[in-house]
């Protein structure tokens, strides 16, 4: 069963900030992750970008989604009013919010949510431009597994996410940008990385432990 690090949370601004990695200004109603030692993290540098919002008000729904998602975190907001952080909800990995609707909802159900989150998805995509970015991804990366170029792609070309795939690099496809996405995309789904940030390291240090096994990876994808 996943391990999840209580402690990982990401706050709904209230105020102006700006990213202490990619130096991006953030607005008040910015969704930012703290750094350890303080300051703010959007969370495209924060490594939780690739995470969907699962808004409270279905204890159940909730609490089988984060069960099934090695990497969750916990959305608050501060309340003026109360003069506390209050939770809106949680981030988990889209394919555990998936199987948690399965398991809690009929089939029709399911299957109208998800219809929904992917419509709302292909509204802020640029087809395109996706298309191109997954193009030059199975031409840089010949023997990734089936299908990937698409995802990856997707998940990289989303607007006004802050993703490599929105870089000025990669809307001109350099090789460098191209490879970043894909680089983070093997980082979450074919290495530890999430679990071992859902136990609490700090994202420099998870990298370095998965560094060896995703350079293997993206070698192998390389290869002709």
């Amino acid at each position: 069963m996943p391990r999840h690090d209580p402690g990982l949370k990401v706050f709904i601004a209230s105020r102006d900030a700006s990213c202490g990695d990619c130096g991006a200004q953030l607005g008040p109603k910015a969704w930012i992750s703290l750094q350890q030692g303080g300051g703010a993290l959007c969370l495209a540098c924060g490594d939780l970008d690739h995470l969907v919002f699962l808004a409270s008000g279905d204890a159940a729904l909730s609490r089988r989604a984060r069960t099934s998602s090695a990497l969750s975190a916990v959305v608050l907001k501060w309340s003026t009013a109360r003069k506390r952080y209050e939770r809106q909800g949680i981030l988990v990995e889209p394919a555990a919010l998936e199987k948690a609707e399965a398991d809690c909802l009929s089939d029709a159900d399911a299957r109208a949510r998800r219809r929904d989150r992917d419509s709302e998805r292909r509204a802020e995509l640029d087809d395109r431009f996706v298309a191109r970015f997954a193009a030059c991804v199975r031409t840089m990366f010949p023997r990734a597994p089936t299908g990937r170029e698409h995802e990856i792609a997707s998940h990289a070309c989303l607007k006004y996410s802050g993703r490599v795939g929105r870089t000025a690099g990669a809307k001109d496809l350099e090789a460098d940008a191209i490879r970043l996405a894909v680089q983070a995309h093997v980082r979450h789904r074919e290495s530890g990385y999430d679990e071992l940030l859902a136990k609490g390291l700090d994202r420099h240090e998870a990298r370095s432990i998965v560094r060896p096994d995703v350079d293997r990876i993206l070698l192998e994808w390389s290869e002709a």
